[in-house]
């Protein structure tokens, strides 16, 4: 048995991409997307038949964003139809500190899913993990809209998003460890001592202790050691390489978390207590506001991608 079958066994895995033939292959029961992964799967063969669809929902008058959103849901319906379990999709990335604004994008989502016959409890909506964002997911939660609450850094993040009773949040991995090595020089670190592992252990035993529903899923993977130091968490999202290399690897893999019960109680995250937190963790606040503007930049790229769509048509 290989070691992705083994981890299989340990924790829910889930493909971080909208490439189906990936999908396919490796088999995982969920998948992730966010733009960057919306963007790439956009140029794939098995997708090009949408961009075309695509000319003629310009033609009908719809706007950029209306389209982007429209492209971003026929590719997650592409997806539930290969996985058996959940797919992720992303709000746009220029409204995480817009509560309202999410929201409305957010039920514009589920909307679209719907009328494409693809029930809510097959979607989890990705947020940043901002207090807006949060406060967002609380609201939705108690619609029955499942959110992924994704560019999680610091436990007090994590905290916060339990409280608000988010069904899953995403903890990043490597973006943490590729802090830590340019902000101390240092070329590598073992597997135990990585940065970003000890962060999602952390946020993993936090969560069992006190008896937190919300579910951890390990993201933002560099190496297929961090995914093995991780086994036994939840879930994982794992890109196709890393899927790859686990599954040619014959090696034992062997458990490193394992859920327990608790009921430890604690004081409530405030507002106050969550934005403290990302100015007193440099590397916390400097992430999350990267990951936005990252994830940003590539919807623009989407964009000019599909703006080139929108000149063929009125050519």
């Amino acid at each position: 048995m290989n070691k992705l079958e083994q981890l299989k066994a340990m924790s829910v895995v889930v493909a971080d991409t909208g490439d189906i033939d990936a999908i396919r292959k490796y088999q995982p029961r969920d998948c992730t997307t966010n733009p960057s992964l919306i963007l790439k799967a956009a140029q794939l063969s098995g997708y090009q038949s949408l961009l075309t669809e695509s000319r003629g929902w310009f033609s009908g008058g719809q706007v950029l964003d209306e389209i982007i959103d429209k492209l971003t849901v026929r590719i997650g319906t592409e997806l539930t139809r290969i996985v058996p379990g959940d797919v992720s999709t992303e709000v746009d990335a220029r409204l995480a500190f817009d509560q309202e604004a999410s929201l409305a994008r957010a039920r514009h989502l589920i909307a679209l899913y719907e009328e494409a016959g693809v029930p809510r409890t097959r979607i989890l909506i990705k947020l940043a993990a901002t207090w807006e964002g949060i406060q967002a997911a609380h609201i939705l939660e108690a619609e029955g809209i499942r959110c992924n609450l994704t560019l999680v850094f610091g436990l007090e993040q994590a905290i916060a998003c339990a409280q608000a009773g988010v069904f899953l949040i995403s903890p990043f991995v490597g973006r943490i460890t590729d802090w830590y090595k340019k902000a101390t020089g240092t070329a590598a670190y073992p597997i135990d001592e990585d940065p970003g592992v000890a962060s999602v252990r952390k946020i993993y035993a936090h969560f069992k202790e006190h008896g937190y529903k919300t579910v951890v899923m390990g993201a933002s993977f560099r190496s297929a050691a961090q995914v093995e130091a991780l086994a036994g968490c939840d879930r994982l999202t794992v890109s196709p390489q890393l899927l790859g290399e686990l599954a040619a690897d014959e090696g034992t893999l062997e458990r490193q978390l394992s859920p327990s019960e608790g009921s430890a109680s604690e004081a409530t995250i405030s507002q106050a207590d969550y934005r403290w937190s990302l100015a007193d963790n440099a590397m916390a606040g400097e992430k999350l506001n990267e990951g936005i503007r990252m994830f940003h930049q590539d919807t623009e790229k989407l964009r000019q991608l599909l703006s080139v769509t929108a000149a063929a048509t009125s050519a």
